[in-house]
């Protein structure tokens, strides 16, 4: 069993790989289920078909914070640093196709007296 970690803004999402039958448990519900998107669902199975993998491992995953788009690019991220782990082979064309560089894009804070982060109010002359 392979363990490591993905993160994406606010989402932490801890992978646990392991030899099997391909299917992926999500916070103890189904991939399906967790993320109803299909476009999630290829990001999480995109690792697997890089390099060729594609169900020959069962992946569990407890991930939390963010939401569910930066959850399914950190549970992506975990397979991805995984699939290294499993085998240094992987790891050329996982990084040609940008899944082992974690996004360091965060939410920028909101500041005291402004609307939003960058948003100001509007400027009184008089």
């Amino acid at each position: 069993m392979y363990n490591t970690s993905g993160r994406r803004k606010a989402a932490v999402a801890r992978v646990y790989l392991k030899e099997g039958k391909g299917e992926i448990i999500i916070n103890k519900r189904g991939l399906e289920t967790y993320f109803p998107l299909p476009w999630h669902r290829t990001s999480i199975h995109s690792p697997f078909a890089v390099t060729g993998n594609e169900g020959k491992f069962d992946v569990t995953v407890n991930v939390r914070g963010g939401g569910i788009s930066g959850q399914a690019e950190a549970i992506r991220l975990g397979i991805a640093k995984a699939l290294v782990d499993l085998n240094e082979e992987f790891k050329p064309a996982l990084r040609q196709a940008g899944f082992m560089t974690r996004d360091s894009r965060v939410v920028e804070r909101k500041k005291s007296g402004q609307k939003k982060a960058r948003k100001r109010f509007q400027f009184s002359k008089r």
